[in-house]
């Protein structure tokens, strides 16, 4: 029987360890995408305690504690961290077969050096602990990136975002890790919501001037992506909850922005011409200026309205959205090919039924000479366990070039979230050591490991183009 955790942990048969050890192991990370605070970063934020770093805006958990039946007071409420710790560490136990059961165990191994099992007996002795590491040098934001090796860290911005934080890291060289934004103009799509006016707002007052028609509106955005670019951005990430597309004109869209602008209903079709034309405009400002179009699509957000309105959005309130998606995913992509002006683009899907569909549909835009111009996503949010990995592969091994694959990123406000890199490394060469074994792979370590590698950093070097 193999010790929880040890080293040779997912790692199945002798070809996984060599892979893993030999190839995997030691590659630095390129974080494309994620939700890092660059304040945190520039200032180099020292938590307070175990619970600061571990559950503070942690969904993932806080889902797992509302099944476990832990009260709200004890999740997002006014209960103290200790209190909010325990509640946790009482939770743990009952999260076996849930990736998170792994994941807080490494976390606690690979930072802090804890290999006792987290339950409500052993949380005093792990409190102090963690808590007496946390107060002490060599425990900061930037330790614990540095400690994972970690080379680039793309965080995601809103274009109105002053990225102060980035110029101020781009200054420091001390700090030898990467720090860029990634475009996240979400707010400008929704016309239909409370937030658009507001954003509006915000955006006349980061371009300086007002904003009185659509033209003015593109105009500003491409003034915010250019000098993102100056930053260092070269990618972008939308939500995009459903992927609408009506064919439409300039005169159409702009005439539906001035009625938002007059504070006048906007119908759902209308929505959806405004979202199609922005979105191509936006398509071919990123391939124009060599950008990566990162769209994740599928999520049902906010499905629970007393709690929305309660503690707001990113909560745990979120789950799988089941609608349409290749046709108007299609027309989309097809709309900018047709025009030259397809980007780089990264698809994922938080449904994965959609992997198939996707997988096969971006082979149909690949070209210009760029090795997996348009890639199948990692698997994300619900889908980064064990079986998701897994099965985010293997379609794209059934129908494009598994070996192409960006690989790994944490889509994550944690700092200790980097050992999910470790568990996908492992994962990858587990697969693939399977296969070898099997003789469905050649024996050639030299050719798998160049694979290997290739997907744990490699190709998300030449993707990105940030190192």
């Amino acid at each position: 029987m193999k010790k929880f955790l040890n080293d040779q942990f997912l790692l199945s048969n002798q070809t996984a360890v060599e892979l893993y050890e030999n190839y995997a192991q030691n590659m630095p990370i390129i974080d494309y995408h994620c939700h890092l605070s660059p304040k945190q970063i520039y200032e180099n934020y020292q938590f307070r305690n175990i619970t600061e770093v571990w559950l503070g805006g942690d969904h993932y958990k806080w889902r797992l504690m509302r099944a476990n039946g832990v009260d709200e007071a004890f999740i997002t409420g006014d209960a103290s961290d200790y209190d909010k710790f325990l509640a946790w560490a009482k939770t743990v136990p009952m999260t076996i077969g849930n990736p998170l059961y792994h994941w807080s165990h490494l976390e606690l191994q690979r930072y802090f050096g804890i290999e006792t099992l987290l339950d409500e007996a052993s949380a005093p002795e792990i409190w102090d602990k963690t808590n007496a590491l946390l107060n002490q040098e060599g425990f900061r934001v930037r330790d614990f990136i540095t400690k994972s090796n970690v080379q680039v860290i793309c965080t995601t911005d809103d274009p109105v975002d002053s990225l102060e934080y980035h110029l101020r890291l781009k200054e420091d060289k001390t700090f030898p890790v990467k720090v860029v934004p990634a475009f996240r103009p979400d707010k400008a799509l929704e016309i239909r919501r409370d937030t658009f006016l507001p954003w509006i707002d915000k955006l006349e007052r980061a371009i300086g001037t007002p904003i009185s028609d659509y033209q003015g509106l593109l105009d500003a955005i491409t003034s915010r992506a250019e000098f993102f670019h100056e930053v260092g951005c070269r990618a972008s990430d939308h939500a995009l909850d459903t992927v609408p597309f009506e064919f439409t004109t300039l005169e159409e869209v702009s005439t539906i922005f001035n009625k938002s602008l007059n504070n006048e209903a906007i119908s759902l079709e209308e929505e959806h011409k405004y979202k199609t034309y922005t979105m191509v405009f936006l398509g071919k400002l990123y391939a124009r200026l060599g950008w990566v179009m990162q769209l994740h699509m599928h999520a049902a957000r906010n499905n629970n309205t007393r709690m929305f309105k309660r503690i707001g959005p990113d909560t745990g309130y979120d789950a799988i959205h089941d609608g349409e998606l290749a046709v108007q995913l299609c027309q989309l992509l097809n709309t900018l090919e047709m025009d030259d002006s397809l980007p780089k683009t990264i698809l994922y899907s938080l449904n994965p039924k959609d992997y198939p569909v996707l997988a096969a549909l971006l082979g149909s835009f690949q070209g210009g000479g760029i090795p997996g111009k348009l890639q199948l996503g990692a698997a994300w949010w619900f889908n980064d366990t064990k079986e998701g990995m897994l099965h985010q592969m293997q379609t794209l091994a059934d129908i494009g070039l598994l070996s192409r694959f960006v690989g790994m990123l944490t889509d994550s406000r944690s700092f200790l979230s980097y050992t999910r890199h470790e568990y996908f490394r492992r994962l990858l060469c587990n697969l693939l050591g399977e296969w070898v074994e099997k003789g469905e792979a050649p024996n050639d370590l030299q050719l798998i490991g160049r694979i290997v590698q290739g997907i744990c950093y490699d190709n998300a070097k030449e993707y990105f183009g940030l190192v």
